[in-house]
């Protein structure tokens, strides 16, 4: 390479991102998506899980700028590998404000989070997989929403009544997200969602165990609205949790549709409504 080329090399680049833009219209949103990444989660058995994470990377953007610069996010996340943690996300943001000049950040993380499961009666052990999701933002303060997804068996109360020869039942998915004002453990989230189907759902049943959650299904028929409603009751007794969005989807066994149901209630609003009344 000749002297002349390499100081073309060194030469200052325009910022094209810098650039004004005059369609004054400000993005809420913009950012990188579904970068793949490791990182650390609380175990509550174990002090820590290591996992793969599917990383947003978002920050809001001024009227005035043409864009913003994509390649930060990703070397703000390589420098934060580390501490990639539940505890360390609200310094990640402000790093992200700051390298970025927004006045918003958001950061969004989904990850496989495994919980070792005895048979009910076998005792066989395996690991079952639960999909997790940190969705954190921080503008003025810090808002941090954690996100689980608990499959379960469900068998059709209507089906059970109806039918001389058994019910029909299907696996189902009960999604919950949590505001708290301290740790909440996903252990324990886990253990209470589940009570909420008709029979929990295993990777690892021998023919004893079969037998058990077969008819601990048509023993606990649920519909979703059962399932939504069992699961808020239980959230409402947590007074760690402050505000919660619950949702239960049943993957039909004889329909070609899911069944689905949705409850949110915000602990904070529903108390002060609560005081007033009494």
């Amino acid at each position: 390479m000749t002297g002349t080329e390499k100081k073309g090399l060194l030469a200052p680049m325009s910022d094209v991102q810098k650039a004004p833009d005059f369609r004054k219209l400000a993005i809420n949103k913009v950012g990188v998506k579904d970068i793949s990444y490791p990182i650390v989660v609380m175990d509550k058995n174990d002090a820590f899980q290591h996992t793969v994470a599917r990383v947003n990377m978002y920050v809001d953007l001024p009227h005035h700028f043409k864009g913003t610069h994509m390649s930060r996010f990703v070397e703000i996340l390589n420098a934060h590998r580390k501490e990639m943690a539940l505890d360390k996300m609200e310094a990640t943001l402000q790093n992200i404000k700051e390298k970025l000049g927004a006045s918003s950040a958001h950061l969004e993380m989904e990850f496989p989070y495994f919980i070792e499961k005895r048979a009910p009666v076998s005792g066989a052990v395996s690991l079952m997989e639960y999909t997790c999701r940190f969705i954190a933002s921080l503008s003025t303060d810090f808002d941090f929403i954690l996100e689980i997804r608990v499959p379960v068996t469900s068998l059709c109360p209507c089906s059970k009544e109806l039918s001389r020869f058994g019910a029909h039942n299907q696996r189902g998915i009960i999604t919950v997200q949590v505001r708290y004002r301290e740790f909440v453990w996903i252990e324990d989230l886990v253990a209470a969602i589940e009570e909420c189907g008709s029979s929990p759902v295993y990777s690892l049943l021998k023919r004893a165990d079969e037998k058990f959650v077969t008819e601990q299904a048509f023993e606990n028929p649920r519909f979703v609205e059962d399932m939504v409603r069992e699961a808020a009751l239980r959230l409402l007794k947590m007074d760690n949790v402050t505000w919660f969005a619950v949702s239960a989807e049943n993957f039909e066994s004889i329909h070609n549709h899911s069944a689905y149901a949705a409850i949110e209630i915000d602990k904070q609003k529903s108390t002060k409504v609560d005081n007033r009344c009494g």
